[in-house]
């Protein structure tokens, strides 16, 4: 049985969905006014496996990560840029989108956009006013009340007490209470604004969350995920509007990814030590960010270093290497293997990925040995090692892709094919001398050569 650690409960419980073979699950998504970094790449990547492993288990998800086009970040960055808002959010979705599909990350079922739910936005706004959740205040901002919420603090532990006392209101400042938070900003000079019943204006950040996820999933569904660092306000905040504007639980299960670190600091732009996917792309295969995402528990800090990428590297290699030489490698997946019984059990405590790539090499192990002993098992075992790694979104390649690969500087692979026949001949020719060189040269390149039973076979060095 499937469990998953359960932020609001601080425990691990068995899951059970809502509605019977049926997952609803929201993931909060990108703001898009830049391009995306390893932070972000392991939110997606962490809840693509979570949705791919919900799907293996034959569940019904719909999947929604929504899009935030639409805040003071994105408005500045277009100021800055001295273009339209939309333009810069068009831009940066579409990178998103490519930056997503090297990672081999499906597209989730529904991306609504803010921009797209101001109706719906305003809509909760007033409920919440209605309800006595929120107020106008003299500047034409709506705030949320925070005291009027009994349950405030629930997700992240924190006491309203607590925040209250590190907490001061400006002279000028409109809200009643320093906690506070606005859901609706009156229209500024210069700054994209909609019509609502309080004025022109635009959605404060938390309140787009709540709109989009309660439309697009009803008022109470199954898994809401997103950063560590969204547990607190953000998510805090979204249980307040959505639970006080409808009466209802918002989520059953809340789930947080760990923080990426550099230095032992987060990642982040904020501390300019972040990593933009695009530039460590330039030095790594999408497939070796991916496992080195998924090498680790998705709850636990991720510690990113070039050495933690050559490692995750050389690891994919191995794995590419039990499955090189197989044909036919597209059988479904076997749920009676012994080594599926255990990919599964490590998958359903808590979506342990670190555990399941054990398994991986497990069967790799297996493979290597049997390649000399029993052919026909060997092809069995390569078969659902590609299966299950298809499971985590890795090993879905062809072997000999990976080992070549691509190449945007030194020998091109048609060089490399033309040098190893050079080799050939003179090797047939006894050349032994003219053999090393070209061995040397080829080495010189990062290609390693790997002679057997009159067969070369070629790979670059990780």
């Amino acid at each position: 049985m499937l469990t998953i650690y359960n932020t609001l409960t601080k425990e691990k419980a068995p899951f059970k969905p809502i509605e019977a073979n049926k997952v609803r699950m929201y993931v909060c998504g990108m703001t898009v006014y830049d391009y995306c970094h390893v932070g972000h790449a392991r939110v997606m990547v962490v809840f693509d496996m979570v949705a791919r492993w919900l799907r293996a288990l034959e569940y019904d998800v719909t999947y929604i990560r929504n899009i935030t086009d639409i805040d003071d970040k994105i408005i500045n960055r277009a100021n800055e840029n001295g273009e339209d808002i939309y333009s810069l959010t068009e831009r940066f979705i579409q990178a998103m989108y490519e930056d997503a599909d090297a990672l081999g990350v499906l597209r989730p079922d529904h991306e609504p956009r803010a921009t797209q739910y101001i109706e719906h936005i305003i809509d909760l706004t007033q409920r919440l006013i209605t309800q006595g959740y929120a107020y106008t205040a003299n500047n034409g901002d709506v705030y949320y009340a925070v005291n009027k919420f009994a349950n405030y603090g629930k997700l992240s532990g924190k006491r309203i007490e607590d925040l209250r006392a590190g907490e001061r209101v400006d002279i000028d400042e409109a809200k009643q209470d320093p906690l506070d938070f606005v859901l609706w900003k009156a229209a500024k000079v210069n700054e994209p604004s909609w019509d609502s019943p309080w004025g022109k204006g635009r959605p404060g950040w938390h309140i787009e969350c709540s709109a989009m996820s309660t439309h697009c999933l009803g008022n109470h569904f199954d898994i809401h995920g997103g950063g560590m660092d969204l547990q607190f306000p953000h998510h805090e905040n979204e249980i307040a509007q959505s639970e006080g504007a409808t009466g209802e639980q918002f989520v059953n299960v809340w789930m947080h990814n760990g923080f990426v670190r550099v230095n032992e600091e987060k990642m982040s732009k904020s501390l300019g030590n972040f990593f933009t996917l695009r530039d460590v792309l330039k030095k790594y295969p999408a497939e070796v960010i991916r496992y080195f995402i998924l090498n680790s528990h998705y709850r636990s800090p991720l510690n990113y270093s070039d050495q933690q990428l050559d490692a995750a590297h050389q690891a994919l290699t191995r794995l590419y290497t039990a499955l090189r030489g197989f044909s036919g490698t597209g059988a479904i997946l076997d749920k009676n293997d012994a080594f599926y019984h255990r990919f599964a059990t490590a998958m359903n405590d808590d979506f342990n990925t670190a555990e399941a790539v054990a398994v991986l090499f497990e069967l790799t192990r297996e493979i290597n040995r049997l390649r000399t002993e029993d052919m026909e098992q060997a092809t069995q075992l390569a078969q659902q090692l590609k299966q299950l790694g298809g499971v985590l979104g890795i090993l879905q390649a062809d072997p000999e892709t990976w080992f070549k690969g691509a190449v945007s500087d030194g020998l091109s692979n048609e060089a490399v094919e033309n040098l190893i026949a050079e080799r050939q001949a003179v090797r047939q020719a006894k050349n032994w001398a003219e053999s090393d060189r070209i061995r040397d040269v080829l080495k010189a390149e990062g290609i390693i050569l790997e002679d057997a039973a009159g067969i070369t076979t070629w790979r670059r060095g990780a």
